[in-house]
């Protein structure tokens, strides 16, 4: 249960990190942080571990009590945000394109995809957001080394780089207790791995 996620605000209420249990309890006892419950309040340490515990809610139990465990924490000093930088990564194309092949519109999980270049590297084709797309083993090897009209493909949307920022300390796994979502609707969470180079 310690090492369950916490997710964690700035001062703006901006998700910035997701940590662990242990860690949200050791932020709030020091006072570097308060808890945020569903109606986010916030509370100190000793007014969140005051509050009743529910039969239904999730609990650890303490020295000499049991207390409700927060899934959201608000640092109390740290209003910047984040850098949002992002990576152009196999991860992220595949995120991006939401793991479906950009030419027969087939989804598949990341195992049965790969990249492929729109405009081939042979023809003057860039590693870039813009010519890079995840694809199937069957419609890259149909494609070959020639554009996609030229194999009889079409694309199912053009390719772009991303709009949004990606969530930082690569969080991917979606939004894991109800209490993350209402810090969730301005965001585009899902972006990591190591960068590609031309």
């Amino acid at each position: 249960m310690l090492s369950s996620s916490v997710l964690v605000l700035n001062r703006s209420f901006f998700p910035i990190h997701v940590t662990s249990l242990k860690r949200a309890f050791c932020m709030l006892y020091s006072g570097l942080a308060r808890a945020v419950d569903k109606e986010c309040r916030t509370f100190d340490f000793n007014s969140w571990a005051e509050l009743s515990v529910a039969v239904h809610d999730e609990k650890v139990g303490l020295v000499g009590r049991v207390m409700k465990v927060p899934r959201v924490i608000i640092l109390t000093a740290y209003d910047r945000l984040p850098k949002r930088v992002i990576k152009f990564s196999r991860i992220n194309i595949m995120i991006r394109d939401r793991n479906t092949c950009q030419y027969c519109g087939t989804k598949l999980s990341r195992s049965q995809l790969n990249l492929d270049h729109v405009v081939p590297r042979s023809r003057g084709g860039k590693t870039t957001w813009e010519n890079v797309v995840a694809s199937c083993f069957d419609c890259n090897r149909k494609k070959g080394m020639r554009l996609p009209h030229e194999a009889g493909l079409k694309l199912v949307k053009h390719p772009e780089k991303p709009k949004t920022a990606p969530f930082a300390n690569g969080f991917i796994g979606g939004v894991k207790y109800d209490e993350w979502k209402p810090f969730f609707n301005i965001i585009d969470y899902s972006y990591w791995n190591v960068e590609l180079e031309e």
